[in-house]
C-alpha cells in the first residue's frame, strides 16, 4: 500500500457482508500536507463518513465527504473559501482484477468510482482526499477577479459575443482595413 499524506487503513479482514461505518478526520499535519499536493492555500476540515460492505465484486464504500478549503484565485491569487459536501459511491478492486486486460469490469451510469488495491487493507483516507480533489473548482475566483480581468484588458464572453454579432462575419477586417488606410 502506497503512504499517502491522509492514511487511514481499512484491514480485509474485518470487513463482512453487512455493512459498517467508519469516520475518517484529517488531522492539521495532514490537512496541511495534502493542501500542498493540491496546491490549496489551506484544509481547515476533512471528514468523511463511510458505510462500508463486501458484494461479489469487492468492497463497495458509499458515503459523505465534508471539507472545508481555501483555494487560489486563478486571476489574482486571492484566497477563495469554499465549503464541500460531497457524496461518494466507491468500488475497492483487487489490483489484479485490474491488470488482466482480458476481465472487463461492465459499469452502468450509477455505478461507483473504481479504486484499484494490494495488500490486506483498503485507504479510506486516500480514498476521501482523491474525492476532494475531485470536487475542487478547478477555476475558483475571489470577487476581484472580474475587475482584475477587465483591468488587463480582457472582455467577458458576453461582450465578445455582442462585439462579434454587431460586426457582422467581415467586422474584422473592416476594422483592419480602417488601420490600413490610415497608414
Amino acid at each position: 500500500m502506497i503512504q499517502s499524506e491522509f492514511n487511514r487503513p481499512q484491514r480485509l479482514d474485518t470487513i463482512g457482508a453487512g455493512e459498517s461505518q467508519v469516520h475518517v478526520a484529517a488531522e492539521p499535519n495532514e490537512r496541511s500536507a495534502l493542501a500542498e499536493r493540491f496546491g490549496l492555500k489551506a484544509i481547515d476540515r476533512l471528514v468523511a463518513d463511510y458505510r462500508i460492505r463486501r458484494d461479489a465484486q469487492g468492497i463497495v464504500a458509499t458515503g459523505h465527504l465534508s471539507a472545508r478549503v481555501i483555494q487560489a484565485c486563478v486571476i489574482t491569487d486571492d484566497p477563495v473559501p469554499a465549503a464541500i459536501e460531497e457524496d461518494f459511491a466507491i468500488r475497492f478492486l483487487p489490483e489484479t482484477q485490474g491488470e488482466g486486460g482480458d476481465d472487463e469490469i461492465e459499469l452502468s451510469e450509477d455505478e461507483c468510482d473504481i479504486v484499484f488495491y494490494s495488500g490486506g487493507a483498503i485507504d479510506l483516507g486516500e480514498a476521501a482526499a482523491e474525492t476532494l480533489a475531485l470536487a475542487l473548482d478547478p477555476y475558483p475566483r475571489s470577487p476581484a477577479a472580474e475587475a482584475a480581468l477587465r483591468d488587463a484588458g480582457v472582455i467577458s464572453e458576453e461582450e465578445a459575443t455582442r462585439l462579434a454579432e454587431e460586426s457582422g462575419p467581415f467586422g474584422g477586417l473592416a476594422g483592419l482595413r480602417g488601420k490600413l488606410g490610415e497608414s
